[in-house]
């Protein structure tokens, strides 16, 4: 499929599209007029790596990560190193951090919103 389409099935721009192919993350045959011409496959992949960034991973890591998944269902493969494992336990205390750093904030808010109903 050519990069409008797969743009418009992962609501995905396709400057987006073209930054992930740069990253290694995405890739695409060429038609012989040049252009690109991506598999059915690549709406699980782009779905996949939309998810990675959304947990604050960064491109490079992505990158390692995704030959370790299966893209149909995000479920891992068999080649995960102790090094990735290491990595991405680091990643989601990182994000397990953020979530209790977001806990807080909001409970904050909430005392804030209790008080100022109050009057």
């Amino acid at each position: 499929m050519r990069i409008g389409e797969l743009a418009r099935r992962t609501g995905v721009s396709e400057r987006s599209l073209r930054y992930y192919e740069a990253q290694g993350l995405l890739w695409a045959g060429r038609t012989p007029g040049g252009h690109r011409d991506y598999p059915e496959a690549a709406v699980d992949r782009v779905v996949r790596i939309q998810e990675l960034f959304a947990a604050g991973l960064h491109s490079a890591k992505i990158a390692e990560l995704l030959p370790c998944m299966r893209d149909a269902d995000g479920g891992p493969s068999e080649v995960a190193t102790p090094r990735l494992v290491a990595d991405l336990t680091a990643e989601r205390e990182r994000i397990d951090c953020m979530i209790a750093d977001l806990v807080r904030s909001r409970e904050t808010l909430d005392e804030v919103i209790q008080v100022a109903r109050q009057d």
